[in-house]
């Protein structure tokens, strides 16, 4: 894609946000077309657009359960109820926004309205819970997961569990899942799991990559594109942008996001280090402080909370040496007598997702 063709493409998108600002809500028992993964702005906020071309083929996952359309949403007071959960999953900024702290809505991070795979679809979510949680220490439900994303990716406070925002929600997640198996992880569920890049993730060449892919409508400082007031384009840092808590601030985490999605409708044009490259590049900028830092230093709430692939707290350089001192103890023979015996896999009452990772066994 050449860049002229990039800029109308982004315009395009604009464009359609705009006009999508003024569309009523759909009423219970409506037809529409079936929801693809080609849905406007209009209908999803998108992170970027705009790539040059390669030869790479875009990222495919296999099989992956297909959510009912739109179309049969029944007409009834349930089907209201999945209505009012789409509508608050795709405008979070509309229909949530006591709730909300930045500019982000759930599609950001959900693409095609929560129904896209290897971008945290909402079907492959709901079956997992509930699930046991490294980040919590504690079993949680699909809702305590859902308040988590609004604590963190919206940077705001969290719709009590008896809400009318939360049954909407929640009935949404149930609705996209339907026909899914319980307990089962499902191809595409989360976001890809990218192989360790063969050079060191560099910010020099992911500005490269942002210049290139991403600042055509993320723009050059990461603010985002806002049309009529509200973000087509969400920012990647900033102010207006998800918190140090959230998920998408681990380098990993979001490498695999911007291979399979990035950039806007053209996932999988990135290479791997490229991936890694931008993810690094956007995650070494700031954004709002993780709100688990009550009382705590910098330096107490990275130790607490941010073992991980991540630059809170820590320089690249830094992050680079605790990754590579972490790799080195986890080989074989690398630990002592008094190292904690590996954990079976999938104990019983644990989610088998990724993200769902398993708590210490005691030592013996």
């Amino acid at each position: 894609m050449n860049r002229s063709t990039a800029y109308l493409v982004c315009a395009l998108a604009i464009g359609g946000a705009a006009v999508g600002c003024d569309k009523p809500e759909r009423e219970a028992g409506e037809a529409t077309p079936e929801t693809t993964s080609a849905t406007t702005p209009a209908d999803q906020p998108a992170p970027a657009a705009g790539a040059p071309e390669r030869t790479e083929k875009p990222t495919q996952s296999e099989a992956t359960f297909t959510p009912p359309p739109e179309s049969e949403i029944p007409d009834n007071e349930y089907g209201q109820t999945v209505l009012q959960g789409k509508n608050l999953f795709v405008n979070t900024q509309q229909y949530a926004k006591g709730y909300v702290g930045n500019g982000m809505n759930c599609t950001n991070c959900h693409l095609d309205n929560g129904r896209q795979a290897n971008s945290a679809p909402l079907w492959a979510a709901y079956v997992l819970y509930p699930a046991y949680r490294k980040k919590t220490g504690q079993v949680d439900t699909i809702q305590s997961r859902i308040q988590g994303c609004f604590l963190y990716s919206m940077n705001g406070r969290p719709p009590a569990l008896d809400s009318k925002e939360m049954t909407a929600l929640v009935t949404y997640h149930y609705w996209l899942a339907k026909g899914a198996p319980t307990g089962v992880k499902l191809p595409g569920q989360g976001y890809l799991s990218l192989p360790k890049p063969e050079q060191t993730p560099d910010i020099t060449r992911g500005r490269d990559v942002y210049q290139n892919n991403c600042a055509i409508c993320h723009g050059a400082n990461g603010e985002g594109m806002q049309a009529k007031g509200t973000y087509a384009f969400p920012p990647l840092w900033g102010k207006d942008s998800f918190n140090w808590g959230a998920g998408m601030h681990r380098i990993d985490t979001a490498a695999g996001f911007i291979k399979a999605n990035m950039p806007y409708g053209l996932g999988g044009t990135l290479s791997d280090q490229e991936a890694w490259d931008v993810a690094l590049f956007m995650n070494s900028h700031e954004r709002p402080q993780d709100p688990r830092r009550t009382g705590k230093s910098l330096a107490q709430t990275r130790d607490q909370f941010h073992d991980e692939n991540c630059l809170y707290g820590r320089t690249p350089e830094e992050l680079a040496a605790a990754l590579q001192k972490k790799q080195a103890q986890a080989k074989p023979g690398a630990a002592d007598d008094n190292a904690t015996p590996p954990v079976d896999p999938l104990p019983s009452g644990y989610s088998p997702a990724k993200s769902h990772e398993l708590p210490p066994t005691p030592a013996r």
